[in-house]
């Protein structure tokens, strides 16, 4: 068994032994003054409700008996020059443990420093501790640090190696310090986890009395853990969210539309096995509460926005029966939060100025004074126009956005009619700010 090398007087690990550690079976290893063990962390698909994979983590205690930090250890590795080494002995001792865990299909996460890949003498002790162990690389993603890594031209070549023989990689801790977008395409990883601090600038004084800036601020960190999570979807990327500790991340990490989770609130690191019973009750009683709470989002949404479509239903039909747009559109504009109407042809291009009502909007427009005139502008790409011509006579209703008019929070009505007996599409912007029931 490869777990050191013996060319390093400074390390001084002995056998591997098989003990009962914390009523478990399992290995361990002395290096130095130091007792090693493992430990596994589960992974759990939302979708699925169970456990598809353990990430090893280490766990060390000193001759007394008193736990020491794995930070520590491999600090005190890389001070020495023998940080490969020891992340070779972490990766043989979690492979051992893994292989007792008695796991049949999960995968196993192994946190891998970059030399240990382009190394060819540290992937030959990976391979072959695989093999003797009858453990097929597919059961393997290799964690790679976001940040790491000097040369990675190099990385990224040895990371298309092992995938080709059929390892899974997944990118690590993505979103914390200086994130690097570049390192996606550069390593091309199966699975990306994103970093606890994202969820906690989401979840963020969850419990404190917010003002219609905070809210907003939170909704739009929110937002932008969804767009995170979809923009890696669209890149073709598995996301995984770690660190989730209370409930209030889980259901965030549920709501962003992440596939996997990590963290305390799910399962805590433990030699054995995840328990399968209360893992699937606990994310069956997630999805539930986000069902309910989803459910009742909705019906907010949908009678917070029945005024608007009944003025503006009307509207379309005042425009179609050959009135002026500058006429219509007057009950739908003095209602709260209603923005503008204007007119598009059946080529996307808008007919004529916004139509504004309300004088109190001049102060902040004025900001945006040159996206004020929008006659003659394209808004072909927008999916109000799309969605009107695809699906005529009915009334559609966009998801909030970020308003291109004033950059704040906009929902789009607009349907197929006639003006001038020309087909066109009427639009009409509301001013989507935070509900307090949001």
């Amino acid at each position: 068994m490869v777990i050191a090398n013996p060319e390093k007087a400074t390390v001084t690990t002995r056998s591997f032994e098989l003990g009962v550690m914390s009523g478990l079976e399992r290995y361990s290893v002395e290096h130095g003054e130091l007792t090693l063990s493992s430990v596994f962390q589960p992974v759990f698909s939302l979708s699925h409700m169970r456990a598809v994979g353990y990430e090893g983590l280490l766990r060390a205690h000193d001759a007394l008996d008193r736990p020491v930090s794995p930070l520590d250890v491999f600090g005190q590795a890389s001070r020495l020059g023998e940080a490969l080494q020891i992340d070779r002995l972490a990766q043989a001792l979690h492979l051992e443990n893994f292989k007792m865990l008695g796991a049949q299909t999960e995968w196993l996460f192994l946190n891998v420093h970059p030399g240990a890949l382009t190394e060819p003498y540290h992937a030959a002790a990976l391979m072959a501790n695989l093999k003797r162990l009858h453990i097929e690389p597919r059961r393997i993603v290799l964690e790679v640090l976001e940040q790491s890594a000097d040369d990675v031209e190099r990385l990224a070549l040895a990371v298309q190696q092992f995938r080709e023989q059929g390892f899974l990689i997944a990118l690590d801790d993505f979103g914390a310090g200086h994130t690097n977008i570049e390192r996606i395409w550069q390593l091309d990883p199966d699975i990306v986890k994103l970093d606890r601090v994202m969820l906690s600038h989401a979840g963020q004084n969850v419990h404190a009395p917010l003002s219609p800036r905070t809210r907003k601020q939170r909704q739009n960190m929110e937002a932008v853990l969804s767009g995170i999570v979809s923009l890696l979807h669209e890149a073709g990327k598995l996301v995984l969210i770690e660190g989730v500790e209370t409930e209030h991340e889980a259901q965030l990490a549920l709501a962003s539309g992440a596939d996997f989770v990590q963290g305390f609130f799910f399962a805590r690191p433990h030699p054995g096995p995840a328990d399968s019973v209360h893992a699937q009750t606990i994310i069956g009683e997630l999805t539930e509460r986000y069902r309910l709470q989803t459910e009742a989002r909705e019906r907010r949404v949908a009678t917070r926005l029945q005024p608007y479509l009944r003025a503006f239903e009307r509207a379309a039909e005042r425009l179609a029966a050959g009135e002026p747009l500058e006429e219509v559109c007057w009950n739908f504009l003095a209602l709260d939060n209603a923005a503008r109407c204007f007119l598009l042809d059946q080529n996307g291009k808008q007919a004529g100025r916004n139509v504004v009502l309300r004088a109190d909007r001049a102060a902040h427009e004025a900001r945006f004074l040159p996206l004020i005139d929008a006659q003659g502008a394209n808004w072909l790409r927008r999916p109000y126009f799309r969605a009107a011509l695809g699906d005529p006579e009915r009334v559609h209703v966009t998801k909030p956005y970020l308003s291109i008019n004033e950059a704040m929070p906009c929902v789009t009505l607009s349907v197929e009619t006639r003006s001038g007996g020309k087909r066109c599409v009427l639009c009409g912007d509301i001013d989507w700010l935070p509900d307090d029931a949001e």
